[in-house]
């Protein structure tokens, strides 16, 4: 199974064309379930149900319920802004929740579970988007903390660990994420771990989503630096849901344009038991 997280930067930017060169990559990345995060809708149009129409998956999603900043940003009184699943399987249940923040901060983020019906398992997929403030560690925890508690509530059912995608906005040492993962210091969720995909990535390999190879991040000044993750629970003692790689993946321009100022993390996920003989 192969599953996918990417920040696809709204209506940001040349977004008519960015949208056609984020279509052309998921084409050739052909996951099977994928969690996206600052997806548009405005009027009749929306851009999850664009993008499953045209690689023919099954999608949902969850508005911000406090669109006001993201309005103002983008200049557009009418956009909303949100958290969305693709799957090519059913999906047969979803949920919401929208993260804690302070007042003066809250744009209302949110994180969406969907449960995919996948073979020969079902798939408890969430995907979302925390604070963005470079700041904002001490309200990025209480997000990773309440997320925990979401993901811990909506895991049962399956022998398949939960997937969590996002844009954590938080760097791979930050309390937040050590917080989230729970491995690396006391979970948020009483033995409750969430493994970081990229433990399984060739070390060797680029690891920065936010990088100043793209233009559209170096005109910002930042450092490049990982900040989207897919989390996996643990397998089951036979191995279901295991990882077995992980990548990043739009990380180049399509046709001269650069998709988003994210890359994307692309993860293999094992389906099938380990046959112990």
């Amino acid at each position: 199974m192969r599953v996918l997280t990417w920040n696809v930067w709204g209506r940001f930017g040349p977004w008519e064309e960015r949208q056609q060169a984020v279509l052309a990559t998921l084409r050739e990345i052909r996951a099977d379930v994928i969690g996206l995060q600052e997806v548009w809708a405005r009027g009749g149009e929306h851009q999850a149900a664009w993008l499953a129409d045209e690689l023919g998956m099954h999608w949902t999603w969850a508005p911000s319920e406090a669109p006001e900043r993201w309005r103002e940003r983008l200049g557009d009184t009418e956009v909303d802004i949100g958290n969305a699943v693709l799957s090519r399987w059913p999906i047969v249940d979803t949920a919401t929740l929208r993260l804690p923040a302070d007042e003066d901060q809250d744009d209302g983020r949110a994180a969406l579970y969907a449960l995919v019906d996948a073979e020969p398992h079902r798939v408890p997929f969430f995907t979302t988007h925390l604070n963005s403030a470079i700041h904002g560690s001490a309200v990025r925890c209480r997000q990773a903390a309440a997320l925990a508690r979401f993901v811990a509530e909506y895991r049962g059912g399956t022998p398949f660990p939960p997937v969590v995608t996002g844009d954590f906005n938080a760097w791979p040492d930050s309390d937040e994420i050590r917080l989230f993962g729970g491995y690396k210091t006391a979970p948020a969720v009483p033995r409750h771990v969430l493994l970081d995909a990229w433990e399984y990535a060739d070390p060797a390999a680029p690891s920065a989503t936010w990088s100043a190879d793209n233009p559209f991040v170096a005109a910002s000044f930042s450092p490049s630096v990982r900040i989207d993750y897919i989390h996996v629970g643990l397998p089951g003692p036979d191995g279901t849901g295991r990882i077995t790689s992980v990548r990043r993946a739009g990380d180049r321009p399509v046709d001269g344009v650069w998709p988003s100022d994210h890359a994307a993390v692309v993860a293999e996920l094992a389906a099938e038991r380990v046959d112990p003989t």
